[in-house]
């Protein structure tokens, strides 16, 4: 396994906001998640296609987590960088194109390196493409840092050879159907470098600065970040679990800002509580361990068949159209959206209170008094 930089771009977000998190987070074992295993499948499965795509002779890698689902979004990640690279020679004859490319940002961060999962260069232009297979959180391209110190990275590579004036960086995230880009100058990524990044670099390397709580915590046992999550929500105390119709606007938007971390924190120890008891044979004064809910299922689907034959019942099956993720593996972006754009729709998702930094448009409340004037009767 090659080696980590502790300053990753990665978990650029947390360092830049928290910087003395990685340092601290040295003293805590760390645990490798099933859902970052399979997202390393994910992205050796995808550079596997990508480069066979390209004319590249590569051995098709061992997978653990490999199931339909996963071929089908690599699928689409490998088709949207093929679409990518068509239009860019519609400018540029011979675009370059780099695959799981290291990049070296230790100018402006101490051993600072990442890697990159495709790379476009073209007529002063510079593509970054990320690839993201978690399913968890939509994720933004705009001022994201790890795209940001990707593009840095390259600039150092390719920038004096190929003059460069500005950078496109894209986040594919296929299975939150999610495609974001954003565009900065050569200028602006450098001045953010040199204003922002740097500093905070020298803070997070050496350890210092001040451990504050939020978002950029969440997947911390560091004992430090558990305190301040502590103090963060100690501040909930002086409202006394009291009815909502008691509080003013700003106290319930101050209660808001807490409730997802809380409920993250029930559903932990829930978890926890649960995964001891059925490993360990925990006893709990007042809790048992019980089955919960479920519904039947056929076992074995061709004897089952077999049998309704035999007595007479034929009209067993149902027939029903592919996904919409299978339609358009089927048919192509292009040929489903001529086809069937017309009749694919999005109902609208339940309405929601988030903070006002969420990237997703905001719900506009219509006044029917205001839409329609109400005249009085003479």
């Amino acid at each position: 396994m090659g080696k980590h930089a502790l300053l990753n771009a990665s978990s650029a977000h947390r360092w830049l906001t928290c910087p003395p998190l990685p340092r601290l987070e040295n003293f805590f074992e760390k645990e490798v998640s099933e859902v970052a295993n399979e997202g390393t499948d994910a992205h050796r499965l995808s550079e596997y296609k990508l480069r066979k795509v390209l004319g590249e002779k590569i051995r098709k890698p061992k997978l653990k987590y490999f199931d339909k689902d996963m071929d089908s979004y690599t699928d689409d990640y490998v088709n949207y960088i093929v679409e990518t690279i068509e239009n860019i020679k519609k400018s540029t004859k011979d675009p370059i194109v780099l695959i799981e490319q290291r990049l070296d940002f230790s100018n402006y961060v101490p051993d600072g390196f990442g890697t990159g999962d495709c790379i476009i260069i073209a007529d002063k232009i510079l593509h970054i493409i990320d690839l993201k297979y978690g399913r968890g959180v939509e994720v933004s391209a705009e001022e994201n840092p790890q795209m940001m110190l990707y593009a840095l990275g390259a600039l150092n590579i390719y920038d004096a050879l190929y003059d460069i004036d500005e950078v496109v960086m894209t986040i594919f995230q296929p299975r939150k159907y999610n495609i974001s880009s954003s565009k900065k100058s050569v200028e602006e990524l450098k001045n953010w470098a040199d204003t922002v990044l740097k500093e905070k670099a020298e803070l997070a390397f050496n350890g210092l600065g001040v451990v504050t709580y939020g978002p950029w915590c969440q997947f911390s046992n560091c004992n430090v970040v558990l305190r301040a999550r502590k103090d963060y929500h100690d501040k909930l105390m002086r409202f006394q679990l009291c009815s909502p119709h008691l509080l003013n606007d700003a106290e319930i938007e101050e209660v808001l800002e807490h409730i997802d971390d809380l409920v993250k924190w029930a559903s932990e120890i829930k978890e926890y509580a649960t995964k001891i008891t059925l490993e360990n044979d925990k006893e709990w004064s007042n809790f048992k361990l019980v089955e919960g809910r479920s519904i039947r299922k056929i076992k074995d689907e061709e004897r089952v068949a077999e049998i309704l034959k035999e007595n007479g019942y034929n009209d067993i099956y149902k027939t029903s159209l592919l996904t919409l993720t299978e339609l358009q593996k089927l048919l192509g972006k292009d040929k489903f959206n001529e086809l069937l754009g017309d009749y694919i729709i999005k109902p609208e998702g339940k309405p929601t209170l988030v903070l006002k930094s969420d990237k997703r448009k905001e719900i506009v409340k219509h006044d029917v008094n205001k839409e329609f004037k109400v005249t009085e009767e003479k």
